[in-house]
C-alpha cells in the first residue's frame, strides 16, 4: 500500500507578495531560501519564528516541492485552491465515465500544477505542525496526490483508461490522509464547549 499523504501541502514554502504589506524579515531569515525569506515578509512574527526553526534540509524540501508549481494565485485562499481541486478531480472522474482521454489528461495535469494560495500554504496550517517532523510527510503527500495525478495524465494520454482510472483512489487516499494530518475534523471546533450533537 502507497504511503498516501496529500499535496497541496508541499508547496507549504508558497508565497505571494503582490499587493500584501511588508513586514520587517528577521534577521537570522538570510539562512532561508529567498523565495521562502519573501514569503516570510507577509507571516506574523509567530509564523516566521516557527518556519525559521525548521531545518534546512527541509526548508530546501519545501523550495524543491514549490518550485514545481508555475501558478501562483493573487487573493486565492488555501480553501479555494482545495476547492478548485476538488473541482478537477471531478472532472477527472466524469473523463473516466465517458472514455474522454484528453479531459482526463488535462484535468490530472491541472490537479497536479494547481496554484499556490495567497500568503503560501504555512499561513494557512495551525502553528503546531509548522515543526520538522510534521512537514516531513510533504514528499510523501506530493508523491500521493500530485504524483499520482502526473500518472493518471500519462496513462490516459497512452489511452489506457482502466490503468488511468487506478490512480483515483490513491488521489483520494492523499487527500484524505493530508486533511487528518493538517486539517482536523469537519465540524470539530475548540472554541465549542461541548461538541455539536451531544
Amino acid at each position: 500500500m502507497k504511503k498516501a499523504l496529500f499535496t497541496p501541502l508541499i508547496l507549504a514554502g508558497s508565497l505571494v507578495t503582490s499587493g500584501l504589506a511588508v513586514a520587517e524579515t528577521p534577521k537570522n531569515a538570510a539562512s532561508a531560501p529567498a523565495e521562502m525569506q519573501q514569503m516570510m515578509k507577509t507571516y506574523k512574527p509567530e509564523l516566521r519564528q516557527k518556519v525559521m526553526a525548521l531545518s534546512p534540509e527541509l526548508k530546501a524540501t519545501i523550495q524543491k516541492l514549490h518550485a514545481s508549481h508555475p501558478r501562483r494565485a493573487k487573493e486565492t485562499t488555501l480553501r479555494q485552491v482545495m476547492h478548485e481541486i476538488l473541482s478537477e478531480y471531478q472532472a477527472i472522474a466524469s473523463a473516466l465515465a465517458t472514455d474522454n482521454a484528453e479531459q482526463a489528461s488535462d484535468a490530472a495535469r491541472r490537479l497536479a500544477f494547481h496554484r499556490i494560495p495567497k500568503g503560501g500554504l504555512l499561513a494557512y496550517f495551525p502553528l503546531d505542525k509548522v515543526n520538522d517532523s510534521d512537514l516531513a510527510v510533504l514528499p510523501a503527500m506530493n508523491a500521493a496526490v500530485e504524483g499520482s495525478a502526473l500518472k493518471l495524465a500519462d496513462a490516459a494520454d497512452a489511452g489506457d483508461m482502466p490503468r488511468a482510472a487506478s490512480y483515483m483512489s490513491d488521489i483520494m487516499t492523499g487527500c484524505v490522509a493530508c486533511h487528518q494530518k493538517f486539517r482536523g475534523t469537519p465540524g470539530i471546533s475548540a472554541n465549542l464547549m461541548t461538541p455539536l450533537g451531544k
